[in-house]
């Protein structure tokens, strides 16, 4: 799909600049050509995942997260799409198919508006998946091919990673972000979530193109919060799950330079 870097591509980076710096820096770190791509997208997601909190009225949350999936199903079915400074660029660079992957990660994101806690934990590890796995799936496959088994086990892992992060705003919230969050839980689904990185890692070169890497460097914090999680599970509940402002530039850094991730 062709990517232009133009002026709605512009605004999909300052909006991403405001919202999610941790992957403006990772798509800063891409190809000019790979920010194209990976602008629109990480906007999508900061339009989504604020959508369910910016009203009272579940309704009116769940007519906003419906308009975004209309909008991928114009793309998807190549139909002619709406005028707007994400969904335009965003036409630009998914394939029908990968339109497809979006309307889930959309459509999960309804838990956001309520206030009921996960079922189980095959409720959970399928919200971290359509939302997190989903959004790594479209990002790389946009950019080259990439195996979406390995895209998914990685984004499990970044999903979790992020997760632990914002509890402290999801509880602030009302909600209840994890089903077991005693020390002992939270270390347990780190571990499974570290162990599920350690498995994507394993054939990395062979499964990830290198035109598809870039979009791997939005998680690159993901093994450093998840083994912090591991030893000091309660650094998640006091919001203390970040490091400092030089490791995060320094982990980043040798992210790119050195193709892993």
């Amino acid at each position: 799909m062709s990517a232009v870097f133009d002026d709605d591509v512009k605004a999909c980076a300052a909006l991403v600049q405001r919202a999610d710096p941790d992957r403006f820096r990772a798509a800063m770190a891409a190809p000019v050509a790979a920010r194209a791509v990976l602008f629109p997208l990480y906007a999508l997601n900061v339009e989504v995942a604020r959508a369910p909190w910016v009203t009272q009225e579940p309704m009116i949350a769940e007519m906003r997260l419906q308009w975004w999936r209309d909008a991928l199903q114009e793309i998807a079915e190549g139909t002619t799409v709406r005028r707007h400074e994400v969904v335009t660029p965003l036409s630009r660079v998914l394939s029908p198919h990968l339109a497809g992957v979006l309307d889930e990660y959309v459509a999960v994101r309804r838990w956001d508006i309520y206030r009921d806690p996960f079922e189980d934990q095959e409720h959970f590890d399928a919200y971290i998946n359509y939302s997190t796995g989903s959004l790594f799936v479209a990002s790389a496959q946009a950019l080259g091919v990439a195996d979406e088994d390995v895209l998914r086990k990685f984004g499990y892992a970044v999903g979790v990673a992020n997760w632990f992060r914002a509890i402290p705003e999801l509880e602030n919230r009302g909600r209840v972000p994890l089903l077991d969050g005693t020390p002992e839980g939270v270390r347990a689904l780190a571990q499974s979530a570290l162990e599920r990185l350690n498995k994507a890692r394993a054939n990395h070169r062979a499964a990830i193109s290198a035109e598809a890497r870039p979009a791997l460097s939005a998680g690159w914090l993901a093994d450093w919060v998840l083994k912090q999680a591991v030893a000091r599970p309660e650094r998640v509940a006091s919001g203390t799950l970040i490091p400092g402002e030089m490791r995060q530039r320094l982990s980043l850094m040798w992210t790119v330079s050195s193709g892993r991730w």
